[in-house]
């Protein structure tokens, strides 16, 4: 045999290694397969998560692509959790922290193997970021594909989303659905597999992946039982192996202007307040900082056009309908990213764009009447966060964007809803809920089970909720999260006194608590971190080596 012109050669070539082509053969290789490509297929199917559930079939269609253009695929697998499923209780501290597991996992069998490229498969919050991590870490030629959107749920002539049966709980609560609506929405929101139909993180993360260039064109919004999905799937199989032959890496692609767009597009988009977690730390690992200013900067100047749930009326189907990312990039076109970007296609945005058009302006408004003339977020800073917090803006009623009222303060979610079930929280009230960051939770759980209680029950108009914990992409309503410092490392929020009086300015992008310096020494003083809510050896591990969630909440090298 010729000597391998590609990575796996060194399992391959010489006589030494006729114990590694024994291993191979033994699982059904021919002699011709062993100097061709070897392809890594990374999938994150799993039986318990309706995102990922239909991943064999989108692997079996990229294995297709590989084989078709001359390649061998070898499929393994990686964990993935359900955040919908990890709400609202202790498992959510593990959902975070799973995103370092799928890195570390991708790395470790690509490295061992020594795979010359990679084919990688996610549909939800923390893998989907997690693959793009991998992309970057290892740089080997690399493909995502993304596995959809799930189609809309119905319910009394409505397209639903998830977060809308959360909400629901408090309207049950309140005596504004019956037993058997919520049971029909119930049974009706999740029609099919697919990540969440709304522009939560999962479908966020998804067009941000577009947005980098390290998919299909259109790949994002293309729903998970589409067949054009599988199609998908198959051209980035061989993709992979064009990629690989070329010797093209995610580094050649992705650069700082690709970084720019992505953020650019996401704040268009109406995206998710977890892409501030997961972009720095997905440019970290491409070598590059992205910060809390990055985002700042990019949402002042960036108007939000993408009106799809939560922040806005329609839904995913519609925006793929629409056009999907493609026609969102059109719309914002040259003004506000840079065209001459690469995509793992082979072809810039300049040449993609022209086969696209907005198809639907009541879903992607154009520049001249824009939902709303910034971004989806905020960052506010103050006495309260002098590191950061953020506030999904584009999801905020007028009438809460200036807010001063007393704190209502939880050491926990748990607590919190609690209280607001008991009728215990006034309208008017600022509710904090902290050691739930990625430290002190540790994990920095979602705070969606309070988020909902607190819109369901009505209360989104009057009362404000600021945590050190993170919220899903389906939260809306006056939410500040990533409050840092956080509780656990001494931040200003684990001072903070029941009726403390906080004021949440959301156009000057202050947070600020009104209690003097002298007083917060004083607190300073006798304060005492609480233990973390659950004993894990894992989480243990993650909490001594995480960093601040301004910094993408990656692990440092050293505690």
């Amino acid at each position: 045999m010729e000597k391998k012109p590609f990575r796996s050669s060194i399992i391959v070539d010489g006589i030494d290694r006729a114990g590694m082509r024994a291993h191979l053969k033994a699982i059904g290789l021919l002699d011709d397969e062993l100097s061709r490509p070897f392809i890594g297929v990374v999938n994150s199917w799993n039986e318990m998560h309706p995102g990922h559930k239909h991943l064999r079939e989108v692997a079996q269609a990229v294995k297709d692509g590989i084989r078709l253009a001359g390649g061998v695929p070898f499929e393994f697998n990686t964990v993935s959790i359900c955040d919908g499923i990890a709400q609202g209780h202790i498992g959510m501290c593990y959902v975070l922290p799973s995103r370092e597991v799928i890195v570390d996992s991708v790395e470790v069998v690509a490295e061992a193997q020594q795979l010359d490229g990679l084919v990688l498969i996610a549909s939800c919050d923390k893998i989907v970021p997690a693959m793009l991590m991998a992309a970057g870490r290892l740089n080997l030629p690399a493909v995502v594909v993304t596995g959809g959107p799930m189609l809309p749920g119905k319910f009394q002539g409505r397209d639903l989303a998830i977060y809308e049966i959360r909400e629901a709980a408090g309207l049950l609560k309140a005596g504004k659905m019956t037993p058997e609506e919520f049971k029909e929405m119930e049974e009706n929101i999740c029609p099919s597999a697919g990540s969440c139909a709304m522009m939560g993180t999962a479908n966020t993360m998804s067009c941000v992946a577009e947005a980098l260039g390290l998919t299909v064109p259109g790949c994002a919004t293309t729903h998970a039982v589409y067949s054009r999905k599988l199609r998908q799937a198959k051209e980035s199989g061989m993709l992979a192996v064009e990629l690989v032959k070329k010797g093209i890496r995610p580094r050649d692609i992705v650069t700082r202007s690709s970084f720019a767009n992505a953020l650019t597009v996401a704040m268009a988009l109406g995206g998710s307040t977890n892409t501030l977690l997961h972009i720095p730390a997905v440019a970290h690992e491409f070598g590059y900082t992205v910060t809390a200013d990055d985002f700042e900067e990019t949402s002042r100047r960036t108007p939000h056009l993408v009106n799809v749930k939560p922040s806005g009326k329609y839904t995913l189907f519609d925006f793929d309908l629409a056009g999907g990312v493609p026609a969102l990039m059109k719309e914002l076109g040259e003004k506000y990213l840079d065209l001459d970007a690469r995509t793992v296609s082979g072809k810039t945005w300049r040449e993609i764009l022209p086969g696209f058009r907005n198809r639907d302006e009541r879903v992607i408004t154009p520049l001249s009447q824009p939902l709303h003339e910034q971004g989806s977020l905020a960052i506010l800073k103050g006495n309260l966060a002098p590191e950061g917090a953020a506030v999904k803006q584009s999801a905020v009623s007028p009438t809460m964007l200036v807010h001063t009222g007393p704190a209502r303060v939880f050491n926990s979610q748990e607590e919190a809803v609690a209280a607001m079930f008991a009728g215990k929280i006034n309208r008017g009230d600022v509710i904090v809920i902290r050691y739930e960051g990625p430290k002190g939770g540790p994990g920095m759980r979602e705070m969606l089970a309070a988020t909902s209680v607190l819109m369901g029950l009505g209360l989104g108009d009057s009362t404000a909720l600021v945590t050190d914990g993170r919220f899903s992409g389906a939260t809306r309503g006056p939410c500040i999260g990533h409050v840092a410092p956080e509780a656990a490392l001494g931040g200003t929020i684990g001072l903070v006194e029941e009726g403390d009086l906080i004021t949440i300015d959301i156009p000057a992008r202050t947070l600020t608590l009104h209690a003097s310096e002298e007083e917060l020494a004083r607190r300073r003083e006798r304060w005492v971190p609480l233990p973390p809510k659950v004993q894990s050896r894992y989480l243990r591990r993650y909490s001594q080596l995480v960093d601040s969630v301004w910094r993408g909440a990656v692990l440092k090298e050293k505690a």
